[in-house]
């Protein structure tokens, strides 16, 4: 039966134009599809720092900069973490840090490569890290006006058994004259005086967590596009919740105050 519709022209006609139909609707439908996406849950990291930054009419641009360059460093992370055991940066490397802890390979490897990312974008003084003995001074950077202190790499020692890791990041605005070289009084001053802070979450997936003090906004990293898109914007505490966890392995360690808290 088909064969005798293509062989009248007018049916053949019928035929052509109702596929090329058919593939027209179906190029739209993605297109729309593609867009409705975009608009509605895949705004990037990137896209959502440069619209903050809109919100202040005197930003200079420079902490978009600095939280891009994390960005990167996480990213850079983030891939080798996945292939950890086929490149030899597992175990300990033989080296203990400040806290006296054992540093793991990833320690090493991952304070190299925020510090690396860091210095290159040219907006940061210093930065203080858990591997470092000292606070670093960026060479060239001292017209940089942002110090950072981090661990790049928390709980890496359960990284062989699959557990999730972290980096912590917090970001101050110096307070020694821009032009000199950075000193530990930029890195020592209280919690209320961070611009920024946040931290990244290497597990199942890799969640990128950071306030500016106007919200605390998540990020998912997307492999498949290199990106980190925007899950939940104006993240909260809820008013009850239902998970307990504590290292309570530490308890007669703990203040007074809070071992009442955990006993109440």
């Amino acid at each position: 039966m088909r064969n005798a519709f293509q062989d009248n022209p007018q049916f053949a006609g019928a035929i052509h134009l109702s596929a090329t139909l058919r593939l027209f609707v179906k190029i739209v439908a993605v297109a729309l599809l593609h867009k409705h996406c975009r608009e509605s849950f895949m705004k990037t990291l990137g896209e959502f720092i440069v619209e903050k930054q809109h919100e202040f009419s005197h930003a200079t641009g420079e902490l978009t900069a600095l939280l891009s360059a994390i960005k990167l460093g996480a990213k850079i992370i983030h891939r080798d973490i996945n292939k950890a055991g086929l490149v030899d940066i597992l175990g300990a490397s033989g080296a203990e840090n400040v806290q006296g802890e054992v540093q793991q390979k990833l320690d090493l490897f991952a304070n190299e490569k925020l510090k690396a990312a860091l210095k290159a974008r040219d907006i940061v003084a210093g930065i203080a890290s858990e591997e470092e003995d000292e606070i670093v001074v960026f060479e060239g950077c001292e017209h940089a006006k942002y110090v950072v202190l981090m661990d790049p790499l928390d709980g890496s020692s359960n990284i062989d058994v699959n557990v999730s890791v972290g980096t912590i990041f917090s970001i101050y605005r110096r307070v020694t004259p821009v032009g000199t070289p950075v000193t530990e009084e930029d890195f020592l001053q209280p919690g209320n005086k961070q611009v920024a802070a946040g931290y990244v979450v290497y597990g199942s997936s890799t969640m990128l967590v950071y306030t500016t003090g106007c919200g605390v906004h998540a990020f998912t990293y997307d492999p498949s596009l290199g990106v980190f898109c925007l899950c939940q914007e104006r993240m909260r505490f809820p008013e009850k919740g239902k998970t307990y966890s504590i290292n309570e392995g530490n308890y007669i360690k703990f203040p007074n105050g809070v071992k009442k808290y955990i006993k109440f």
